[in-house]
């Protein structure tokens, strides 16, 4: 018996079982990077992304506050935000870094 819920994390999800999704922002915001790390964030999201094990995996994987769709992780000196609902991953956002 599963009694994980549909939306949770649960440790079962899988990129390469997921579909995904870009949203117009995260594209905005990919086109937008330093000439440098933009091949580097390119490469991740569209290929590398789909070999990942877990997305637990993921450096600093976790939710944004108390969300229970929304997550973010890191890639090179950005923080990279999703949206997960069922099957679906939607990447919202490149973020550079705050520094603490």
């Amino acid at each position: 018996m599963n009694t994980t819920k549909p939306n949770s994390m649960g440790g079962l999800l899988l990129p390469a079982r997921l579909e995904v999704r870009y949203d117009r922002t995260f594209l905005m915001d990919l086109k937008s990077l330093e000439t440098a790390v933009f091949p580097v964030i390119q490469k991740f999201v569209f290929s590398d992304f789909f070999q990942m094990g877990q997305l637990q995996d993921l450096c600093e994987f976790q939710p944004l506050g108390s969300s229970e769709i929304f997550y973010r992780f890191t890639l090179d000196q950005y923080l990279i935000c999703v949206e997960i609902t069922g099957q679906i991953i939607k990447f919202l956002r490149i973020l550079p870094k705050p520094d603490v």
